[in-house]
């Protein structure tokens, strides 16, 4: 049988594995540097921690692990003759994949609430799974690199989410991204203002879909979900939504004087576009999207999703949001949350196609013995250990030279790994070491060999 991967899942080679750590080091860095901390949550969580938290797409794209044992011997006869999948899942499956990180951080903070300082500004890199049809760019197995805050309603964290944003994309050298910015609470002005209200979670999830479907597809999508035709045209003028920031914000006021609550997301964009306007972006480009919907239920506020550069076709590298009411769903009431995640495996892509990765040096020894004598790698293995505990990375050749063939292939080995120094042979305390570099070649004790390398 030829041995396979499952669909949406890759292998990643030494290369792939030094430049994704590329990626992580900086975004952790900058994590760090804006004073978030890490933590780790498990892969999988209660299957009632996931679900209801993401919608009904969402939780149809939950991996269900199913319970061990004998599964399916507690489960009702009548269940499994009428075939209702959804029924039977709550019989033979109790956890799940995480499907994000942000309701795994949300139960996490519930459950230490007593041993956390609040504002509690946590970090998260680690892989979450979806079972979506996989394409360029979505994957079933990826990473996320998630930074949150809650305990805190302050704008000025939104704001310092957009200045995070900006500052890892330019570190990576990717020019010219766009931080999409929209708020939950102008789309239920929106709803409201349209007479659709009740309608809010179909109207968001379809207008989520405006790049990808086009107006056209977005309004049969409404329709299908009964919100009428008479109210689809009074949202008509945000399929061409344009200007700047501040034409924009004009016009969602115009629009949205009959809605409390519609005003006060507006209040809020313009606090967060006037204090990245004082403060300047690197390369960034900050850009209200009032399409921008995300179809995720726990939104309460500002939402981001980050598009790369122009010249990369390629689906949002990031996304989040402000989250007031998710801890409540874990029973921690009034603890307001505001988050962001860096999506590793797409902004891979995109630095890939625009060749932004520098030549990549992978793990390899400094110092190489040969092994062309048995009788002499005791000796050799002795002055390793010594050069190991000087930090010097060095190996030993593993395999005997019984012929000349065998040697050249350890020569060559030499040469594939670009190693700097290489150990031939050994004469009583000191060692044959040769620069493969310059070509010079000493007699040198193992002290002697640690000056000269390092």
């Amino acid at each position: 049988m030829k041995p396979s991967i499952p669909k949406g899942t890759r292998d990643f080679s030494s290369t792939e594995v030094a430049k994704r750590n590329y990626i992580f080091s900086t975004i952790k860095h900058s994590f760090e540097n804006f004073g978030f901390q890490p933590i780790e949550t498990p892969s999988f969580e209660n299957s009632s921690t996931l679900m209801g938290k993401y919608g009904e797409e969402g939780d149809r794209l939950i991996f269900k692990i199913l319970n061990s044992g004998d599964y399916l011997k507690k489960v009702d006869e009548n269940l499994l003759t009428e075939k209702n999948s959804q029924k039977v899942i709550s019989k033979i499956s109790e956890k799940a994949l995480r499907y994000d990180l942000t309701v795994p951080f949300a139960r996490y903070v519930v459950q230490h609430q007593n041993d956390i300082t609040f504002p509690f500004k946590r970090y998260q890199i680690q892989p979450v799974w979806r079972a979506d049809r996989p394409q360029k760019g979505r994957f079933r197995e990826f990473y996320q690199c998630d930074a949150d805050v809650v305990g805190s309603k302050s704008l000025w964290q939104e704001v310092e989410f957009v200045q995070l944003y900006d500052t890892v994309f330019s570190k990576l050298g990717l020019q010219g991204t766009t931080i999409k910015l929209n708020n939950r609470k102008i789309l239920s002005g929106i709803a409201e203002v349209i007479g659709a209200k009740d309608k809010l979670i179909d109207f968001t999830v379809a207008l989520d879909k405006l790049d990808k479907i086009g107006k056209e597809g977005v309004v049969t999508e409404m329709l299908s979900k009964g919100i009428t035709q008479e109210a689809i045209d009074k949202v008509d003028p945000l399929f061409s939504f344009t200007g700047s920031n501040e034409d924009k914000l004009t016009s969602l006021k115009g629009m949205l004087q009959a809605s409390e609550e519609g005003m006060n997301g507006v209040e809020e964009l313009s606090f967060i576009v006037k204090a990245i306007g004082e403060l300047g972006l690197t390369s960034a480009i900050l850009d209200i999207d009032v399409t921008l919907a995300r179809g995720l239920n726990y939104y309460t506020g500002a939402i981001y999703e980050v598009a790369a550069p122009k010249e990369v076709k390629m689906g949002s590298i990031g996304g989040g949001g402000r989250y007031d009411d998710l801890t409540g769903i874990f029973g921690l009431k009034d603890v307001s949350g505001v988050g962001i995640s860096f999506g590793l495996d797409r902004i891979y892509l995109v630095m890939e196609e625009l060749e932004l990765f520098e030549a990549v040096e992978l793990p390899k020894p400094k110092v190489l013995f040969l092994n062309f004598d048995e009788g002499e790698n005791l000796a050799k293995v002795k002055a390793i250990k010594t050069l190991r505990e000087a930090d010097i990375k060095t190996e030993l050749y593993p395999d005997v030279a019984t012929s000349n063939k065998q040697q050249k292939k350890q020569w060559k080995y030499v040469t594939n790994r670009v190693i700097e120094f290489v150990v031939t042979k050994v004469d009583d305390d000191k060692f044959t070491i040769k620069n493969m570099q310059t070509g010079d070649q000493n007699l040198l004790t193992v002290n002697e060999i640690i000056d000269l390398v390092n």
